[in-house]
């Protein structure tokens, strides 16, 4: 089957399956009281990793799909940072004893958008009540455009040891039409500032399917990305979800990239990237060969969560902030959306769990399966029901959902091991799909698959 042919019939509304199942899902049958619950349960010992969402930035880019807002008060961010402070106090109560910890991530927004004493507040917070050591990875996302004069000292200070830095595209006409203006020389400094700060790991995001974007726009931002020469590259497609997010519809006086503009600026990097030395990493992430991600391809080690493709495997992630989510081992559970309402619940007193789900047996078993999928392109079904002690036919569904991939050349199957090909390599998402027993076919709340 030709690329169009397959374009129209498999690129659909669907999950990123960072998790599963999907915050789509989420409900407020979970609640504070039964975050407070789960987090009781946590048995002593138990690795955490912990994330941090500022929701601030100095501006807002157009295209971005994130919780955050423009606030410049002071006044505004110490009520934020004091409102973390509290949170991270009562859940260190609610579990009741000190969990080490494996990754701190600070996301957002733009985390550095908090004064440096603020963040250093938080993170001395995080020390009082949890176990973070020399081997804990902290890692944090930055925006080269706003990085406050003290960068250096600031990162050093909360021991960063990887840093994520936003790029998308740098040519002038892309950037004028998602309000987000960057330079190359920019993007360098601040990789530059990570690293004498104390960054092992240099991590760049690139977005393709955006407003003016094209395949040599995209060319030609590699190129000038490759002599940062960053370890590892993001490469996500760009979510078209203005019903969400309302600052997108700015982008609707311009023609977006169709479907097959999309797969030949996705196919064109990748292949940049490839090229360059870069090994592929699941969907969407490319490291050098000497990169622990790249050393952990193939191997279980490689995890996904809701930062994408990652080391971690700690069993408990705990978030904090608003919009936040965690995951522990009976479920998820998400902090409320708005920050002001973020605010309130943490003032008066208690924690602020908005929604979650409570995790099944068959959930748990086709989380593994959409997990491996996602990571290793390939994914024994059988061997993960038998591990699981589960009967492989509750998964009777999946199949004749997959016959139709298989017939076109995106699968191969072998037995109960389903394995992606190359061609299928850009419909991930499609198959990871047909293990989703929740995922409506109508639903249209989702970003395009490709």
């Amino acid at each position: 089957m030709d690329t169009f042919s397959l374009l129209a019939r498999y690129d659909r509304r669907l999950p990123r399956y960072t998790s599963y199942p999907t915050a789509a899902n989420f409900d407020t049958r979970v609640n504070a009281r039964t975050y407070r619950r789960w987090l009781g349960a946590i048995p002593e010992g138990s690795a955490a990793s912990l994330y941090l969402h500022v929701p601030f930035c100095a501006s807002l880019c157009w295209f971005c799909g994130c919780n955050t807002s423009v606030v410049h008060s002071v006044g505004a961010l110490e009520r934020y940072a004091a409102a973390m402070v509290a949170e991270i106090e009562r859940v260190a109560a609610a579990i009741g004893h000190r969990l080490p910890v494996r990754h701190v991530h600070w996301g957002g927004g733009t985390p550095t958008a908090l004064p440096a004493p603020l963040m250093q507040a938080i993170d001395a917070a995080l020390r009082r009540h949890f176990m973070i050591d020399g081997a804990t990875e902290i890692a944090i996302e930055l925006d080269p455009r706003t990085l406050p004069a003290t960068a250096e000292a600031d990162l050093r200070a909360l021991g960063i040891g990887r840093a994520s830095l936003g790029v998308q595209d740098f040519s002038p006409l892309v950037q004028e039409a998602i309000g987000r203006h960057q330079s190359v020389a920019e993007t360098r400094d601040a990789a530059t500032v990570a690293r004498v700060a104390g960054a092992r790991s240099i991590n760049l995001d690139l977005v393709y399917g955006l407003p003016q974007q094209t395949v040599a726009s995209l060319e030609a931002t590699i190129a000038s990305v490759l002599e940062i020469e960053p370890d590892r590259i993001a490469l996500y497609g760009y979510a078209h979800v203005p019903w969400m997010q309302k600052r997108q519809a700015v982008l609707a006086g311009f023609d977006l990239p169709d479907a097959a503009a999309r797969l030949c600026q996705q196919t064109r990097a990748a292949a940049m990237l490839v090229e360059a030395g870069y090994r592929r990493i699941g969907l969407d992430h490319f490291a050098k060969p000497d990169d622990p991600m790249a050393q952990a391809r193939g191997t279980p080690r490689l995890r996904r969560n809701f930062q994408g493709y990652t080391l971690d495997d700690a069993a408990v992630l705990i978030g904090f902030g608003a919009s936040a989510i965690s995951a522990l081992p009976q479920g998820y559970a998400q902090n409320v959306t708005r920050t002001i309402e973020y605010l309130d619940a943490i003032e008066t007193a208690t924690l602020a769990t908005a929604r979650g789900i409570a995790r099944t047996a068959q959930d748990d078993l086709r989380s593994r399966i959409i997990e491996r999928l996602m990571c290793d392109l390939t994914v024994d079904v059988a061997s993960i029901a038998d591990a699981a002690g589960m009967d492989g036919a509750t998964l009777d569904d999946a199949w004749p959902q997959l016959e139709p991939l298989e017939t076109d050349g995106l699968i191969r199957r072998n037995g109960a091991v389903v394995t992606i090909t190359e061609a299928g390599w850009p419909f991930l998402r499609c198959v990871a799909a047909c293990f989703d027993q929740y995922l409506d076919p109508q639903a249209s709340r989702h970003a395009a698959a490709i």
